[in-house]
């Protein structure tokens, strides 16, 4: 059996890995690089021979893991993908929404092989779709050579884990995981058996917690923040991922109402395919995934101004309000980057929250770096826009801990562990842990295209 990684770049961005047995062949993830366009965004799926692989394994619906699926399986038309029931519903939400932007980019940007696909492709691909339920054994390919296991992973709504036996060997793919409780999402449940192969997310390996952190007084200050900025009749802005950081935000926020921390009529605003992946998130509410609160439903028990299409120019922009706007990177074309360049930015009486990961060469990025007063650039057409208002980083990521992932590692002791989704110094600093704590395991930062023996 092999593995082979057929990241384009050897980073986090478009996830995607082979498992070959020589009968079988199963890819796990296919992602779509946000920093790259074009061709180039794609994992190598010219290491893959037209018509020959017998399935995909989609753990999450976030670009980064789906993005690329239409044109994978447009070259696999025979393959099955196999994923959670909500994995294929917000999936398919991403990526029809993923076919306007690309649209637009090759209308603003002239790039010509957009779009990689169409939303015609979309409603042919979904024939292909094979939603299994956790804990449920069942065969990746017909003669059942690989045989899956999904686990919840604690992500995001739907995202799961994968458990792959071969004749006797345990592979174990993470895809993105977080062992701990969210607001809106429980955390993961993997199995702790030994494996022979762990494929593990590396995301928060340079990343140091602070002492002292609970999830509880990182709310605390979120709310006191919000409430502050309300007072000074000042306005909030969160960047947000439509999916996933939009729902659990908008559920501290329901809850900071409901415990009196921010004044109930705040008004709050969402858009447009926010409220689409919300819509899901809520069909998927009262048992049917692992809920916080599983009889809450966001946009049943909330009062939203959600985004309108018929609307033309930015979102209006009232004090005491809170604005949860996508992309949490507040990248070029985006809501929140407009809404923060108009107006938003330069006012003193305003707060900008970030309560996720923002890349450093991304607007977020930029404006995280700079210090008050700076000129920042957030869209090259037009002029460089100080930041005079509030703004702080909170800790809600998505993804576990390096010590939790350790720790993990060191209870399944694999033989063989690659170290995927990491920058450098991420992976780095696992390979240094485990050759001290457990020197028994093979720890590998695959190189994308190389094949590494398993069994």
């Amino acid at each position: 059996m092999l593995f082979r990684s057929l990241c384009r770049h050897a980073e986090i961005g478009s996830n995607s890995y082979l498992i070959d047995t020589g009968k079988a062949r199963v890819v796990l993830d296919a992602g779509l690089h946000p920093k790259h366009d074009g061709l180039e965004g794609l994992p190598r799926y010219d290491l893959l021979k037209d018509g020959s692989i017998d399935s995909v394994v989609v753990t999450h619906a976030h670009l980064d893991h789906v993005g690329s699926l239409p044109v994978l399986m447009a070259a696999q038309p025979q393959a099955k993908a196999f994923l959670s029931p909500a994995v294929g519903e917000l999936g398919k939400a991403m990526l029809h929404n993923s076919v306007n932007v690309m649209q637009s980019k090759r209308t603003e940007l002239g790039i010509a092989e957009y779009p990689l696909f169409t939303h015609r492709d979309l409603d042919e691909l979904e024939k292909n779709f094979e939603p299994r339920p956790l804990e449920r054994l069942f065969d990746l390919d017909r003669e059942g050579t690989l045989r899956g296991t999904f686990h919840d992973a604690g992500h995001v709504l739907g995202s799961t884990a994968i458990t792959i036996n071969h004749n006797g060997h345990r592979l174990m793919y993470t895809g993105d995981v977080n062992f701990e409780d969210s607001t809106l999402i429980k955390g993961a449940i993997f199995p702790e058996e030994k494996v022979d192969t762990l494929i593990i997310e590396t995301t928060r390996g340079d990343s140091v917690r602070p002492a002292g952190y609970t999830r509880e007084s990182e709310e605390l200050k979120f709310a006191e923040t919000i409430a502050a900025t309300l007072e000074r009749r000042g306005t909030v802005l969160i960047p947000v991922f439509a999916m996933g950081k939009t729902q659990e935000v908008l559920t501290m926020i329901h809850r900071f109402k409901k415990r009196g921390l921010i004044p109930k009529k705040t008004p709050v605003f969402i858009g447009g395919l926010s409220t689409k992946m919300t819509v899901i998130y809520d069909k998927y509410a009262k048992g049917k995934t692992r809920r916080s609160d599983d009889n809450f439903h966001i946009l049943e028990d909330m009062q939203l101004e959600a985004g309108n299409k018929k609307r033309k120019g930015p979102l209006p922009l009232h004090p005491g309000a809170i604005y949860c706007l996508s992309s949490g990177m507040m990248s070029e074309n985006t809501v929140s980057n407009q809404f923060a360049r108009i107006g938003f930015l330069e006012n003193p009486k305003n707060s900008l929250l970030f309560v996720g990961y923002a890349d450093p060469d991304s607007p977020a990025g930029h404006i995280r770096a700079a210090s008050e007063g700076e000129k920042i650039v957030l869209d090259r057409r037009h002029p460089a826009v100080a930041r005079r208002c509030e703004m702080k980083i909170f800790d809600f990521s998505g993804h576990a801990t390096r010590e939790t992932l350790l720790d993990y590692i060191l209870k399944v002791k694999p033989k063989k562990t690659f170290l995927v989704h990491g920058d450098p110094r991420a992976c780095e600093w696992f390979k240094a842990e485990l050759k001290t704590k457990l020197p028994s395991t093979e720890a590998i930062v695959p190189e994308p295209g190389r094949d590494y023996v398993l069994s």
